[in-house]
């Protein structure tokens, strides 16, 4: 049995809202950016259950997450930015490489999120964790709104993990404005 340990990196929640993340198994991807990576969906309380989206989720404008505000992992560079032009329809995906931000920390840790539309930095910017820098989209190989996130350093994945306390002061924030999870 292996009992090496997987180093990991803390970033800042990705959302200011609830969302859940699907976790990418060691071995499953094996791009950098992939590996060890996961997937974050935005999910709202509905009738009892928390739901991904409204009515029957075959339009982007059903998915909660569609257009929302996706915030910087840690204060850095934004080293690299791609944009492919197309959206997906959801349960459907263009064989094509996502649109993509990636950061770099001044520890030479990278992070990048790839599923974005609509980025609002430019490479070179310096941002600070928890700014805006794109919005939630749906191109490439993804078949519904969500933003995946991968991270190493030099040629080594790691496991990525949210900031729990600012991600309870966001979702403290959302409550007193009136949204309830």
């Amino acid at each position: 049995m292996d009992t090496a340990v997987i180093e990991a990196v803390t970033i800042h929640p990705i959302h200011k809202h609830a969302f859940t993340v699907s976790e990418h198994p060691e071995g499953q991807l094996h791009h950098i950016g992939d590996a060890l990576g996961c997937d974050c969906v935005i999910e709202k309380f509905e009738d009892g259950w928390m739901r991904k989206h409204k009515n029957d989720g075959k339009n982007n404008e059903d998915w909660y997450g569609w257009d929302a505000e996706v915030l910087a992992p840690f204060d850095s560079i934004v080293e690299a930015i791609y944009i492919n032009p197309n959206t997906n329809n959801p349960g459907c995906y263009i064989q094509s490489r996502a649109s993509s931000i990636r950061f770099l920390r001044n520890d030479g840790v990278r992070v990048v999120y790839a599923h974005i539309k609509d980025t609002n930095v430019s490479e070179g910017d310096f941002i600070k964790a928890g700014d805006v820098v794109a919005r939630v989209g749906n191109n490439g190989y993804s078949r519904h709104p969500h933003i995946h996130i991968g991270a190493w350093k030099g040629n080594t994945p790691l496991q990525i993990r949210f900031d729990l306390r600012e991600m309870g002061n966001h979702l403290k924030q959302l409550t007193d404005e009136g949204y309830y999870l």
